[in-house]
């Protein structure tokens, strides 16, 4: 059948969809989610199918911006169009379900399918949950890596490349950003592949954003990290182990975190930038993703054992998660907090130096550097950290003389004092994340929570404990509603 095509001028964000009218699809007997391959000239892609009575006429095919894309058609041209076959995938998606093992091809065709957008997000779902039901055995897991990797781009990087690591869930744990420069200025290649926030304050990537450019091409970081020796990119923007991705994309709404796609996730981007020797921090508290030690020594044990088998040298941490790190939580505040660190001012956040100085010793010690941390703290107190960071910053079209004054905050600001004498007991993580999405973080650059005191302080009453900074009177609005007395209890328990 031949059809015009119908610009619905709407992004799937992944999936590729064809919207028919329902008199042409009782015509090609197609039902919602069947597939259908379009054709254009001599270029052919597989779309599911939605239908619609009125979105789309009689006579033309309503494509989303993905597929106009892909098949590079306008309004109106004429498309070919066949009812075609489910993935094999599905089958595959179907087994594990039914709690038996996949093999190598299996895993491979599945990640193909998620790659190329065969996959819709009911089936991708599918799989998470079969996933976080009967769980991937060692072998499959690792099978799941490296299908992610020969499914996406990989730097072109010779030689010992270092690379440091998170498992997530502490609010303004931004070491990675002084952590880099420290590495990358003792001369060692370090290319950061970092995310974006899904339901945190600020990701890695959103705070570096305010100082530079984080969206790249493979080509492009090679490129950067050739005359730095490191660089701070956004992990999603470059197609590097893409398929991970789009499962991290499904898996936030369910709220489903199978810890082998943590593992997946994690290590598929360390071996498409080439990583070879890694940190890996995993932190935890009951108000973060890792809420036990003991979860997290079974991680730690799980990383080792598929690290080994990927060639991957590691050494894992286990940090204390339950409290923020450094003062500022949001995009600008931390990146002040970062910009002060390098720069040795006396009032930048001193656990966040301290720790930062921690991470970098033990990679200089992977590094087999002697007095490594002794090397991390000269290297921090010198400024050839900063001016490793500028470089950085520069190489990724930023500007490598901004400040910290240059970044500015919400102009709608609200104060918070202790409401009795006592010490700093706990900051709840739970409740900063809530306020600071209320604020608009991270979109909003400029919103967010700046910490005066962190747990153990010993506090006076009417001291101040936090400021809250908004961009928009909505989100000042919200944030003030939400903030009540009892809710400061809960935020700082003194």
């Amino acid at each position: 059948m031949q059809l015009k095509v119908t610009d619905i001028d709407i992004s799937s964000g992944g999936p590729l969809i064809a919207i028919l009218n329902i008199e042409d699809a009782l015509k090609l007997d197609l039902h919602t989610l069947d597939r259908v391959k379009i054709t254009s000239n001599s270029k052919s892609i597989i779309c599911s199918v939605d239908i619609s009575e009125t979105k789309v006429k009689k006579g033309h095919i309503g494509l989303f911006k993905e597929v106009l894309s892909l098949l590079k058609v306008k309004n109106n041209s004429v498309l070919n169009i066949h009812p075609d076959q489910k993935p094999k995938s599905i089958e595959f998606i179907r087994k594990k379900l039914d709690g038996y093992k996949l093999n190598k091809n299996e895993i491979f065709e599945i990640v193909r399918d998620i790659t190329l957008n065969r996959l819709t997000e009911p089936e991708l779902t599918y799989f998470i949950s079969a996933i976080y039901i009967n769980k991937l055995s060692l072998q499959e897991n690792i099978e799941l890596i490296k299908a992610i990797v020969k499914n996406g781009k990989t730097l072109n990087l010779k030689g010992k490349i270092y690379d440091i690591h998170s498992t997530g869930g502490i609010p303004g744990n931004k070491v990675t950003m002084i952590v880099v420069p420290i590495i990358a200025a003792a001369g060692l290649k370090i290319p950061k592949t970092s995310s974006r926030a899904i339901t945190s304050a600020s990701g890695t990537a959103d705070t570096m954003e305010v100082l530079c450019k984080v969206d790249f091409t493979a080509k492009e970081i090679e490129s950067i990290v050739k005359k730095t020796n490191g660089c701070i990119v956004w992990g999603g923007s470059q197609d590097l182990a893409s398929a991970d991705d789009k499962l991290i994309k499904i898996e936030h709404p369910l709220s489903l975190d199978p810890e082998n796609i943590l593992l997946a996730s994690i290590l598929s981007k360390k071996l498409s930038v080439r990583t070879n020797n890694l940190l890996l921090e995993i932190p935890y508290s009951k108000e973060i993703k890792i809420k036990t030690k003991q979860k997290a020594l079974y991680l730690k044990k799980r990383f080792l054992q598929i690290t080994k088998k990927l060639g991957i040298k590691t050494k894992i941490i286990i940090a204390d998660g339950s409290q923020p790190i450094g003062n500022g939580i949001g995009p600008n505040l931390e990146a002040r907090d970062v910009l002060d660190i390098l720069m040795n001012k006396k009032d930048a956040p001193n656990d966040l130096r301290q720790k930062s100085l921690h991470l970098a010793s033990l990679l200089l010690e992977m590094a087999k550097i002697k007095n490594p941390y002794e090397t991390a703290t000269k290297i921090l107190n010198s400024g050839l950290a900063y001016k490793k960071f500028r470089e950085i910053i520069k190489a990724q079209k930023g500007n490598p003389n901004i400040k910290s004054q240059n970044l500015k905050l919400g102009k709608y600001k609200l104060k918070f004092k202790a409401y009795k004498p006592g010490k700093v007991i706990d900051i709840n993580n739970n409740l900063v994340f809530k306020i600071c999405r209320l604020l608009g973080s991270p979109v909003h650059k400029g919103s967010g929570i700046y910490f005066y005191v962190h747990e153990n302080d010993l506090l006076k009453k009417n001291q101040l404990i936090f400021t809250v900074y908004a961009e928009t009177k909505e989100d000042f609005k919200d944030v003030k509603n939400f903030i009540s007395k009892n809710t400061l209890k809960k935020l700082v328990n003194i």
